[in-house]
């Protein structure tokens, strides 16, 4: 593989593994189960596709890199779905948003 091959691998990675963190940070400090459920279902899937490509890429000319990317749409359409099925139950339950930081003081 090329120096070119390499850097887009680990640039990928490390991007993935930086929306993980985001997406944890969102967790613990946002206010409600909607907010928080938004950022980790946004940043868990470009966390997940980023690092899932960029494991495609590392081991590409194999065959394995097919099943990773099968993988990888697996995950870019079932985390948000997952999500939006959470919320809209949670939704129907009745649990309210949080009003914190809405209307000024």
């Amino acid at each position: 593989m090329t120096l070119l091959w390499h850097l887009a691998t680990v640039g990928l990675a490390v991007f993935g593994a930086a929306f993980f963190l985001a997406g944890t940070l969102g967790l613990l400090r946002l206010p409600d189960f909607y907010t928080r459920a938004h950022a980790v279902s946004k940043c868990d899937t470009v966390g997940a596709g980023s690092i899932l490509l960029a494991l495609a890429l590392y081991v590409a000319p194999h065959p394995e890199a097919l099943k990773i990317l099968v993988l990888l749409l697996l995950v870019l359409l079932s985390s948000p779905t997952a999500c939006h099925a959470l919320a809209h139950a949670a939704h129907h339950t009745g649990l309210e948003p949080s009003d914190l930081g809405v209307g000024g003081s």
